[in-house]
């Protein structure tokens, strides 16, 4: 069986646990999409929790539903927020948390993000990322994962690996449903690692 066909029988298997679980916000699943899951907000605020976020100014976070908490709370805490614009269509935004008061539930959404951007991003382009939470399907606990197919995540890491905005030492987290860990993920040379991954229930450290 072919890699790429592994990889369908797996999202396949973890959208249809949590859609058949009732762990879905979406009322037809996640199919073809980041799951965005019931109890999203308590895995954010059990990220919001840990040393690694409490230490980071700036959060690069994925633009997916699931994440949309994770981007309230860092809002809320007056960090840094880097998201990727929806598909990587107009790069990256950046948004001042302490700017925001009042307005962060909005502006964690991704029409929020655009409305609340920093029009002139050019001091902030080159500023390091302390954490990274990246939206998944699904991972394993050797921090292996897939998304939804179109690459966007490894992108996204590749890419602020290359201008060295994150280092190999940098959190690469994910927020997950629990039924997203499992056993084995297959992957390629391309796809990008994790070493952090938040559930509804723990933190595992890789």
């Amino acid at each position: 069986m072919k890699l790429i066909e592994q990889k369908e029988i797996l999202r396949k298997s973890v959208y249809d646990s949590i859609f058949n679980g009732g762990f879905s916000n979406r009322p037809n699943g996640d199919y073809g999409k980041i799951p965005d899951f019931k109890g999203s907000d308590i895995a954010a605020q059990t990220l919001a929790k840990s040393k690694e976020w409490k230490k980071s100014k700036t959060i690069f976070v994925s633009p997916d539903s699931a994440q949309t908490p994770v981007r309230y709370l860092a809002l809320k805490d007056n960090k840094n927020l880097i998201m990727a614009s929806p598909n990587l269509e107009h790069g990256y935004y950046f948004l001042d948390g302490s700017r925001l008061d009042g307005v962060e539930m909005e502006a964690s959404t991704k029409e929020g993000a655009l409305k609340y951007k920093v029009d002139d991003d050019s001091k902030h382009r080159n500023m390091s990322v302390d954490l990274l939470v990246e939206g998944s399907v699904a991972v394993d606990r050797e921090g292996h994962r897939i998304g939804k197919g179109k690459g966007y995540g490894d992108r996204e890491i590749a890419d602020l690996l290359q201008r060295k905005l994150i280092k190999t030492t940098t959190p690469l987290a994910t927020t997950i449903h629990p039924l997203q860990l499992v056993d084995f993920v297959p992957t390629e040379g391309h796809d990008q690692k994790l070493n952090m991954i938040v559930t509804t229930e723990e933190i595992i450290r890789i």
